[in-house]
């Protein structure tokens, strides 16, 4: 940090000069246990949950230890230039210890790291950034006397209690407005949210077998389409020369008799429970041809990155061209109204949700996906995209993910049309997806607010160190001891001990 007019009695100075600096190497698997025997090893950020540092790995044979009272920083990877409050320990090699001696006052250095850590992690190199000790050691801050030290720590930690107190108030309303929103799509997706509607509008309501009814017509209609719109494809592909298959024959789906049930609850006596075998058009998995590597441009076809489907939303921008002279698959191409689901990839990717908004007629599913195209006659898309996530929904999808680890886990075609979901008559579907939308448009106001007051809570925050680190938020005294004279008494004793004594400022 470059203050370019110090306050009086203070001094810039490296962390060299007054404080040591431990450096972590990483043990083999075999060393490490959880057992709690031996000594505690720290080997990230993830062990500190912003009130203590939490020990969950052990080790006899420890590499490196850091003293109690020292600081850690994280110094590779996405975590780079993380700080929390250090404890006697082994540590890994991400992290590294800094101690600062006595004659300083930790938290003040702590406080100050905090504000120009940025400075430091700017100088991160390589594909995974790192921070070598040179670029922590040789950081440099601004130094009051030790007095002035304690009472902007003291003044600090006042005005930090008192934004916390406010911060936490907000943080709590936050989280109730999640609570509601979830106890309104609960209400939504067992009938009383549109209770007063039904006894207000029963000439709009049908019954399930009505509904079932319309919904076959609507397969079949759109079953004469596929086979027409394959004849097409057929022709094309066979025009062209390409070591692809043929387009496959679009097949129906055949509802299933076993029902995975979505929702433990009672239904208004007009709703239907239907699998989701019952209900779509069509429940198809897309295509992962060997792609340009670049999102297309103009007129160019293209395929979807599973991470275009985010929960409730679809971000046409994450696709890949095709390659030039391969044929397009038209009939993948994405239309309004379908519902798409990731099958395949990490477990938190897995099972998420959303629905196309627009018709992309050059934009194609891709293998990793499933797509739910619905009859809009007997079924609202906005209707099942907010039924499929929401939280029960989410809960019967996680459990149909299989794979051993979280890496790489699936959802098979079979267990997710199993699904079985609770279907109002179309009006009422509609009236829900307006009722949830006139209430969120609420929630999500109010959450902007919310947010807007967190963040000018922390650049409020940052407000005051900077302040207290260029001498302006608590008053000097000029009976106290320049930090020149402080740092210069630290320089003599050091030189005063004897080489064999001397701890390394240094570690490697």
């Amino acid at each position: 940090m470059i203050v370019e007019t110090l306050p009086p009695g203070w001094a810039a100075t490296t962390l060299a000069a007054f404080g040591e600096l431990f450096c972590g190497q990483s043990l083999p698997a075999a060393k490490v246990n959880r057992d709690g025997i031996g000594t505690p090893y720290v080997t990230g950020p993830e062990q500190w949950d912003g009130q203590k540092v939490h020990l969950d790995k052990w080790t006899t044979e420890p590499a490196r230890l850091a003293p109690d009272g020292c600081i850690f920083i994280t110094v590779k990877g996405a975590g780079v230039g993380k700080l929390f409050p250090g404890v006697a320990c082994a540590i890994g090699r991400d992290v590294y210890a800094y101690k600062p001696t006595s004659a300083i006052d930790r938290k003040f250095v702590e406080l100050s790291l905090k504000f120009t850590i940025a400075e430091v992690v700017a100088e991160a190199k390589g594909d995974i950034p790192g921070l070598s000790k040179n670029h922590i050691l040789d950081h440099t801050i601004p130094l009051p006397p030790l007095p002035e030290q304690k009472r902007i720590v003291a003044k600090i930690e006042e005005l930090f209690s008192e934004l916390e107190a406010g911060e936490a108030s907000l943080r709590k309303a936050r989280r109730q407005l999640g609570v509601y929103r979830q106890s309104l799509l609960k209400q939504a997706f067992e009938g009383k949210l549109t209770a007063p509607w039904r006894t207000q509008n029963p000439a709009k309501l049908e019954s399930p077998e009505s509904l079932l009814a319309r919904i076959q017509s609507a397969r079949e209609s759109y079953y004469k389409e596929q086979l027409k719109d394959w004849e097409a494809a057929v022709k094309e592909w066979e025009s062209v020369e390409t070591d692809e298959k043929r387009p496959p024959k679009p097949q129906k789906v055949v509802p299933t008799e076993e029902s995975i049930p979505v929702f433990d609850d009672e239904f208004p006596q007009a709703w239907a429970t239907l699998n989701l075998s019952q209900f779509v058009l069509e429940l198809g998995q897309g295509w992962s041809p060997k792609c340009e590597g670049h999102e297309a441009q103009g007129d160019e076809w293209s395929v979807i990155k599973t991470t275009a489907i985010q929960f409730g939303r679809f971000d046409a921008s994450a696709n890949k061209a095709l390659p030039e002279g391969l044929p397009p698959r038209r009939w993948l191409a994405l239309r309004a109204g379908d519902i798409l689901i990731t099958r395949a990839g990490p477990r938190s990717r897995c099972g998420v949700v959303c629905r196309v908004r627009a018709d992309h007629p050059k934009l194609m599913l891709c293998d990793k996906a499933y797509r739910l195209v619905l009859s809009e006659s007997a079924t609202s898309s906005e209707f099942i995209e907010r039924l499929l996530c929401s939280p029960a929904a989410m809960a019967a999808i996680e459990k149909l993910k299989t794979g051993i680890n979280d890496s790489g886990v699936n959802i098979t075609q079979s267990a997710f049309l199993q699904l079985a979901l609770p279907i109002p008559p179309l009006p009422e579907q509609q009236e829900i997806v307006r009722k949830l939308d006139e209430q969120f448009e609420s929630i999500e106001r109010n959450e902007r607010e919310l947010d807007a007051a967190l963040r000018r809570s922390e650049a409020l925050r940052q407000a005051i160190l900077k302040k207290a680190f260029t001498g302006r938020l608590v008053p000097q005294s000029p009976a106290d001891e320049p930090a020149s004279a402080l740092l210069a008494r630290l320089r003599a004793e050091r030189a005063a001990t004897p080489v064999s004594k001397r701890k390394p400022v240094r570690q490697s």
